[in-house]
């Protein structure tokens, strides 16, 4: 299956053709249930278990949950909730940020660490304060790349972490700057948690070292409509028990995320990607080779054009997910993308808050996808850089 237009979206992203292939025809019918996916009941025996089955590809993508036994303290929960990453903003810090008592001083209260690296944790510290706006203190600000632009990441050196810290708090990658963490932050002992929803399952990580991970699944998962969880046991027993209950990690786990009538539709074809990765790919170790690859076939294009091309991320910190660069002015870029269409490549302009262009490699963009792009990149400069 090859399609004419080939999707470099910042999301939703690309779904791999074998997976669509399957979305076809289980929208007439899932073969193994005679009913429309769009029609099957959230509260059948078959949906139970098939999310029962995602929650196991993920542990068993991660390396989590080997060997242990249900009441060990390193059990892992992985959950497939709605409002994407950014209802987690809201709902992290409600879930572990515990007020300090009326008759206490404020600066008492819990308080969290968050790194400021791009447009998507400027989001997420946003929401924080915003349920921290009574009680000072709560949410620190480690570091704040806005005076550079957000064009690279903090060193370690230039990180003063608390160890009195609730949790620590970072995305992993900024899909709007093209900015990726390739080392874990932190400190061991102060509860992890990371907003990977732009390269997760993209590459293998040292994942029993996170207490808390989310990702919307539109980038490397599947389509707009759930959000992935994968929460240690520990870091479950800290959240607070009295928030409604489409808002309680306690709840959503009882009911293994059937607690309210959950995405079907989303969470099925988040079992055939997972299925995908497992079986075609051979795992996170090849998925990682592949879109490493992805990537320096951009990148290789951008470094040898003598300046024609301007990555905007600091090279230690580039992204292989989204690679976002300009050229002079505003006209050539417009005319980069009115050819690039014409070619067939779909999803090239930058954020609305930047501009500029982005070339977005998730799990399902093929690396020939890449290829081809790096090839017009390379045509395009060709024709334009003596104007």
């Amino acid at each position: 299956m090859h399609r004419n237009q080939l999707n470099f979206s910042g999301g939703p992203g690309a779904l791999p053709d074998s997976v669509l292939v399957q979305l076809q025809q289980a929208v007439l019918e899932v073969p193994e249930v005679g009913l429309s996916i769009l029609g099957i009941s959230h509260r059948s025996d078959w949906f139970k278990a098939l999310v029962q089955t995602t929650e196991q590809q993920i542990k068993q993508l991660l390396g989590l949950n080997m060997g242990l036994g249900l009441g060990s303290s390193e059990k892992y929960h992985v959950l497939f909730l709605q409002g994407g990453a950014t209802q987690q903003f809201s709902m992290l810090p409600m879930a572990f940020l515990q007020q300090a008592a009326p008759s206490v001083d404020a600066r008492s209260a819990s308080f969290a660490d968050y790194l400021v690296t791009g447009y998507w944790s400027q989001k997420a510290i946003a929401d924080a304060q915003r349920q921290a706006l009574d009680f000072q203190g709560r949410i620190n600000t480690l570091w704040d790349g806005q005076d550079g632009g957000y064009s690279r990441l903090p060193h370690t050196d230039e990180l003063s972490f608390n160890p009195e810290a609730t949790y620590f708090h970072y995305v992993s990658n900024e899909t709007v700057e093209g900015l990726q963490q390739h080392q874990i932050l932190g400190l061991e002992g102060v509860p992890r948690v990371c907003d990977m929803s732009s390269d997760f399952l993209s590459r293998p990580i040292e994942a029993q070292r996170f207490d808390f991970i989310y990702a919307h699944a539109q980038k490397n998962l599947g389509p707009a409509g759930v959000t992935v969880v994968v929460m240690r046991d520990e870091m479950l027993q800290k959240a607070r028990n009295d928030a409604p209950g489409f808002l309680n990690y306690h709840t959503q786990v009882a009911a293994h995320s059937n607690y309210n009538t959950p995405p079907v539709f989303a969470i099925y074809v988040v079992h055939l990607v997972l299925r995908w990765l497992q079986e075609d790919i051979g795992g996170l170790s090849a998925m990682g080779q592949i879109n490493q690859a992805k990537a320096n076939a951009l990148y290789e294009v951008i470094g040898a054009s003598s300046g024609f091309y301007k990555g905007h991320a600091a090279t230690r910190d580039r992204s292989m997910m989204n690679v976002c660069f300009r050229l002079h002015d505003a006209e050539l870029e417009a005319r980069f993308l009115h050819q690039a269409a014409e070619a067939g490549f779909t999803g090239l302009a930058g954020h609305r808050s930047t501009g500029g262009l982005r070339a977005s490699l998730y799990n399902g963009v093929r690396l020939d996808a890449a290829q081809k792009l790096a090839q017009f990149m390379h045509e395009f400069q060709a024709q334009h850089q003596s104007r």
